[in-house]
């Protein structure tokens, strides 16, 4: 008989949850301030052409990609734990070194080797929580998770304006990478990699979770290797899906400070101010749309209905112009909160059609896919805004791609469509 989710430990979601959230924030600071040095005199101090500071901003992504699917082997075989610790301490000295650097071939170098760090972070930290929380929690563990993300942005923007108003872009470059070295101490200390190396937790506790994800893993088609999973149909879908989703995301993450700086006029802690509300929108809808993902279980109708928000609000704010900064900022702060919306019931999908044995790898390949999209976007959006001296082309780019999200999205067949053909009383059995 299957455990209920009711019946499973609490204290994995007080204990983890807050730790994993930390973390991904950390690593989300060292990814995003970029766009506050370049929009605050980064690029005039060092020399730095538009183009190549399109090119800076977009290197961490390059690197990004490349690890993704060794770091989720290396996590699933032998230990996320101890590979989040050192990309901890790494990406924290790589971060504060960009404050440090003047010369611009070593600030590519850098930028670069950050993205190779990072790499292994989100497969690692999905593979983490797949060994700890089941079906019906993952939406919202992984949304804990990724909320790290827009809650990172909304206060770093506030205190990156701050801090370069006190101590200029290298103060806040050094001072931001700092407390991912400290963290790393505390991760090692307090995590485990599975529920049975966890002392925190009772016997009858470890072995309830234990068994209840043994019996999931049970229901699952077997994938005998990473080759067989990554031609699998869904997965092909999910990283194209996830390829031009990252390309909305990443444009507007890396260049907002420099499009609100550049249409408002105002001074570098206003525009900090104004460029943490997409955040803040997108950190409540996150919640949402992760709580009746787990509710419904049907993970596709939270993705591609936001995507599709995200998408119209970019081509409306197109159309507005420079006509009205506000209702175009608004717009902005439509699309950034529904492009975030998604991440929680996205990631939830591949472990609920592939084995333990080969989701970690899959969610790596497409994780690698978006950091492509991510490279692509944070580096045309840039170079567009340079090139035309508006955000308008950039826009209408960003719409176009996170519309062949949604298309991708929808051609997508998960175990959960079928799940959801069922009458409601059967499920409830079930």
């Amino acid at each position: 008989m299957s455990t209920s989710n009711q019946e499973l430990s609490r204290a994995r979601w007080s204990r983890l949850i807050p730790i994993v959230f930390v973390t991904y924030s950390l690593a989300y600071l060292d990814r995003s301030n970029y766009g506050f040095g370049a929009a605050s005199g980064m690029a005039k101090t060092l020399h730095i052409t538009p183009s190549a500071s399109a090119l800076l901003g977009a290197l961490f992504f390059l690197g990004y990609f490349f690890f993704q699917v060794p770091g989720a082997h290396y996590a699933e075989k032998y230990s996320a734990r101890k590979l989040i610790f050192w990309s901890l301490i790494l990406w924290g000295i790589l971060a504060s070194a960009q404050g440090m650097i003047s010369s611009i071939p070593l600030l590519f170098f850098d930028r670069f080797l950050l993205g190779v760090v990072e790499s292994a972070v989100m497969p690692a930290m999905l593979v983490f929580i797949s060994h700890w929380f089941t079906q019906p929690e993952r939406s919202r563990a992984n949304t804990f998770l990724i909320l790290g993300n827009p809650v990172t942005v909304l206060w770093m923007s506030v205190i990156s304006g701050y801090l370069i108003s006190w101590v200029h872009w290298q103060g806040m470059f050094i001072i931001e990478g700092i407390p991912s070295i400290i963290w790393a101490f505390i991760w090692l200390a307090l995590v485990n990699d599975r529920p049975k190396d966890a002392k925190w937790l009772g016997d009858s506790e470890r072995d309830k979770v234990t068994n209840a994800l043994t019996e999931e893993q049970s229901r699952l088609k077997a994938v005998k290797n990473y080759r067989q999973a990554f031609k699998s149909k869904s997965v092909v879908l999910l990283s194209l899906q996830y390829f031009f989703w990252s390309i909305g995301v990443y444009g507007f993450v890396i260049w907002l400070p420099s499009i609100i700086k550049s249409a408002s006029k105002m001074g570098i802690v206003t525009t900090g101010w104004l460029t943490s509300v997409p955040y803040l929108l997108a950190a409540i809808l996150m919640l949402v749309a992760s709580y009746y993902s787990d509710r419904s279980l049907n993970r596709k109708i939270y993705v591609w209905v936001f995507l599709l928000i995200g998408a119209i609000a970019f081509y409306a704010s197109y159309v507005i112009g420079t006509y009205n900064f506000w209702i175009s900022f608004f717009l902005l702060v439509v699309a950034g909160g529904a492009m975030y919306a998604p991440y929680g019931p996205f990631f939830a999908i591949i472990p609920e059609i592939l084995p333990v044995n080969v989701a970690g790898a899959a969610m790596a390949l497409i994780n690698g896919m978006g950091a492509l999209g991510s490279f692509v976007g944070s580096y045309f959006v840039g170079y567009l805004n340079g090139a035309t001296g508006s955000p308008n082309a950039s826009y209408v780019f960003m719409a176009g791609s996170l519309l062949l999200s949604v298309v991708f999205t929808l051609a997508v067949r998960t175990n959960t469509d079928e799940i959801h053909r069922t009458p409601t009383r059967e499920r409830a059995a079930q």
